[in-house]
């Protein structure tokens, strides 16, 4: 429902933003105004109520005792009963508190009266013996002594007398808390929902990055947003079906280069030895690169259904077939085609064995990642190679013999593969001496 309300733009979503923080900031401001005119009515009703009783007791005390209670029945209000009586309504003076504070102000306003304050919380209401109901919320009572007679006290029951204590700093920044915490969450709320889209297509454009052709973003948002999404699932599906035209093609390139190598094999058989050798090695060499411009083309599109696999179970029984050493770890399973990953974590052993000697190959844990190390005891690899080492048919040698190696695809297939399943993969030289491939993959 609230998804329909949005406005389509993304310029009018920050404008709508806007109009809603203000409106919270201003419906919080308001509140607070209110509170404070509430107190200030309120203590203005009790300054005008303290200068009725100061001006009530020079009028009590110039009337004889006799008209002095009818004075009192005529002063009364429903919110504040009065009487003239011979003992105080308060027992003894409060000197401290807010009860002290207004008998500070009464004693200063009658000079040397005696003023006894008393504040009581009771939210009980009760009748008065006048007749008049004593305010909820609690009670005050004021007894003066009056200088006519020794004997003679007013006494006042009423409400709401205190002295202007201002607002408390505590309620205040309270107050300005919640109104700050109001206005921001209202806005990250909408932050929220005006980043969400960008931060789903900056996912899918990292997988992109590490070549998932299958990501898509579901388009939703404002206007300028649904558009990013279906420009950036419009330019997947491009490069996604001109990848499958490559491969398809590079395929076929070295499924028909297969005849004819064959057939010129053949003839060179029948030429003398001499003639036919050089001829034979080369159409070897060829045979090699076209079979690795099959492999080539068939990596990572393969339809294997994906799974969870576990390292610590694959690479031993990948080290062993291949004559390496697995020197132990452990880390969480992964998700991932088995026959891809077996396929790039032999390749990095191969490679290892063929160019190094030996190959030791390490499982662990780092940052939730699956790593694996696979080092070897070889010469190395120049720094500035490393990179263009998985370039497509560079090899870490020049020669294409088949003793030491094929048409230099195994590390871009390798590379092709890792980051297919969301992982990474470097070459370095190690400073003891030998090459070590780490790869990451993401656990789960």
């Amino acid at each position: 429902m609230i998804k329909r309300l949005l406005p389509a733009g993304l310029a009018a979503r920050f404008a709508l933003l806007l109009a809603a923080a203000l409106v919270t900031a201003n419906l919080v401001a308001l509140g607070l105004l209110a509170f404070e005119r509430d107190r200030l009515d309120r203590e203005a009703g009790a300054a005008r109520e303290l200068e009725r009783i100061v001006a009530l007791v020079p009028a009590m005390e110039a009337l004889p005792p006799r008209a002095r209670q009818q004075l009192a029945r005529q002063a009364s209000t429903r919110l504040a009963r009065i009487s003239v009586e011979p003992v105080p309504a308060v027992a003894a003076p409060a000197r401290s508190g807010r009860a002290g504070a207004l008998e500070a102000r009464i004693g200063a306003a009658l000079e040397e009266r005696e003023v006894r304050v008393a504040i009581s919380e009771r939210a009980a209401s009760r009748r008065s013996s006048g007749g008049h109901a004593a305010p909820r919320g609690g009670t005050i009572a004021v007894s003066i002594a009056l200088q006519a007679e020794e004997a003679a006290w007013l006494n006042v029951t009423a409400a709401g007398l205190r002295p202007p204590d201002g607002v408390r700093g505590e309620v205040f920044m309270l107050v300005l808390g919640l109104s700050l915490l109001t206005v921001l969450a209202v806005g990250l709320w909408f932050v929220r929902q005006l980043t969400r889209p960008l931060a789903a297509l900056a996912e899918a454009a990292h997988a992109a990055g590490r070549g998932d052709r299958g990501v898509r973003v579901t388009e939703t948002g404002a206007r300028e947003m649904r558009a990013a999404a279906a420009a950036f699932n419009d330019m997947q599906g491009r490069i996604a079906r001109f990848e499958a035209e490559r491969t398809r093609t590079l395929a076929a390139v070295g499924h028909d280069l297969r005849t004819p190598i064959t057939s010129l094999r053949i003839r060179a058989e029948m030429l003398d030895e001499e003639e036919g050798e050089p001829m034979i090695r080369t159409l070897d060499e060829m045979a090699v690169m076209a079979e690795g411009l099959v492999t080539f083309a068939k990596s990572g599109h393969e339809a294997e259904p994906s799974g969870r696999i576990d390292l610590a179970a694959l690479l031993p029984r990948l080290c062993e077939e291949r004559g390496a050493r697995f020197e132990g770890g452990g880390a969480p399973p992964v998700s991932g085609r088995p026959v891809a990953l077996s396929r790039a974590f032999g390749n990095l052993v191969d490679n290892a064995i063929r160019y190094g000697g030996s190959a030791r190959v390490r499982l662990m844990q780092e940052d939730g990642m699956a790593v694996v190390r696979v080092v070897d005891e070889g010469p190395g690899i120049p720094e500035a190679r490393l990179e263009g080492m998985f370039e497509p048919f560079v090899r870490g040698e020049d020669s294409r013999s088949l003793d030491t190696g094929g048409a230099g695809l195994g590390l871009s297939i390798t590379r092709t593969i890792i980051r297919a399943h969301g992982g990474e993969i470097r070459l370095s030289n190690r400073p003891e001496g030998g090459l070590e491939a780490r790869v990451e993959l993401p656990a789960g």
